[in-house]
């Protein structure tokens, strides 16, 4: 795992908590599920770019689906 996987793994770590807090507080589910895929996705995809495109995938599906 390199510097860069490590970096955009601490921000989409980062952005998910925000997520399930907020998801948590407003009592909505979508949020709350992206939050969660968002901690946990550096942990399951390798690759910078795969990782990177994942994780923007799962940080703006909250705002697609509205």
């Amino acid at each position: 795992m390199g510097g860069s996987e490590l970096l955009i793994g601490l921000w989409f770590g980062a952005l998910g908590s925000a997520y399930v807090m907020y998801g948590r507080k407003q009592g909505s589910v979508i949020p709350l599920a992206c939050g969660l895929l968002l901690m946990v996705e550096p942990y399951l995809v390798k690759g910078t770019a795969l990782q990177l495109l994942v994780g923007l995938g799962l940080a703006a599906f909250p705002f697609v689906r509205r």
